[in-house]
């Protein structure tokens, strides 16, 4: 093997990806970020113990140009794009090109859509069946054509709330690189998503305030900081307001440069394995309670990106028979 100019270090290093000038079967150079990768004991030695791929292996040592997509390369999780040239001197090239962010987003939009389309098709074909019923049942009594009636206008309620849900989504997304500048007073928060939510109890549920004198104001969308709350105590009262007596505690206090909001029911809780997920669109640790009790799976999504817009911080505690404590904790302003 030839010995190694200046050159040709200085034109690999300049590359930020990844990249290989392989001669024969040898790694004749790495540049820093590949050694990062495959490992720092890679230049002068066999491909092999580097890349262990077949398909890439046989277009490498066959120096073939091609552009592959592969999965496995270096961890099981990441995706790479290999752009393989063979050059004039007898050596080929080998840009290594990370894709498991896109993968990954690819893999969340087909989920979405996907997901998106179950949960507006089955309230639909409810909504279908009933009004079809109702269209040709000449001899259908009063009685169960109020009850087709009111079906029916759940279920459009029910694909209502996850349209605009989508459409809230939609706009905190689109508005997620721009940290909101508003001055919003935590104590105002709390009241103002208090009375939204008296209706929905039904006397069946008591807010518990703790809400800790002298709190700052945080850096803040208003309306986005009440939807927060508004979807946090919402999931509360739909799963810890099981009868008279029940409860939901509302708290806020100083932590450091943060102020930190706590919601707690005393509900069913969610089991540990579901955790990780409870804030991904759709998700659901009880399905069938979900949907019987109106909710989208689209509340912590939403939660969760409009904190992420205030630079803050999300965190959900629960023990299965003992409640669930949700958290967000937001910059002071």
């Amino acid at each position: 093997m030839a010995g190694i100019g200046p050159g040709e270090r200085a034109l690999i290093d300049a590359l930020d990806e990844p990249a290989l000038v392989v001669e024969g079967s040898i790694v004749r150079l790495a540049n820093q970020p590949a050694l990062e990768v495959l490992g720092r004991g890679i230049e002068g030695r066999d491909l092999r113990l580097a890349i262990r791929h077949p398909q890439a292996l046989e277009h490498i040592l066959a120096r073939t140009s091609a552009d592959l997509d592969v999965a496995g390369l270096v961890d099981p999780g990441r995706s790479w794009r290999l752009l393989i040239r063979d050059l004039p001197d007898g050596t080929v090239l080998v840009r290594m090109i990370d894709r498991s962010d896109a993968v990954s987003a690819e893999k969340m939009r087909v989920d979405f859509v996907a997901n998106a389309s179950h949960e507006l098709r089955t309230p639909l074909s409810t909504v279908l069946g009933y009004a079809e019923t109702l269209a040709e049942g000449d001899d259908l009594s009063a009685g169960l054509r109020s009850t087709f009636g009111k079906t029916i206008r759940d279920e459009a309620r029910r694909m209502l709330r996850i349209i605009e849900d989508l459409m809230s989504l939609s706009r905190i997304e689109a508005d997620r690189f721009i940290a909101p500048n508003d001055s919003v007073a935590i104590e105002d928060i709390v009241h103002t998503a208090v009375a939204n939510a008296g209706g929905s109890r039904s006397g069946k549920c008591e807010f518990v305030l703790d809400l800790s004198p002298g709190l700052p104001a945080v850096r803040g969308d208003r309306a986005q900081l009440v939807q927060v709350l508004d979807n946090l105590i919402s999931n509360a009262v739909r799963y810890g307001c099981e009868g008279p007596g029940s409860r939901v505690e509302i708290s806020a206090a100083r932590q450091g440069n943060w102020v930190g909001l706590t919601v707690t029911d005393h509900g069913p809780g969610i089991a540990r394995e579901h955790l990780p997920r409870v804030t991904e669109r759709f998700y659901r640790a009880d399905a069938a309670r979900s949907r019987e009790t109106g909710g989208t799976g689209l509340g912590l999504a939403i939660v969760k990106h409009i904190v992420e817009r205030h630079r803050g911080a999300l965190e959900v505690k629960s023990t299965v028979g003992v409640g669930t404590s949700v958290t967000v904790r937001l910059p002071a302003a």
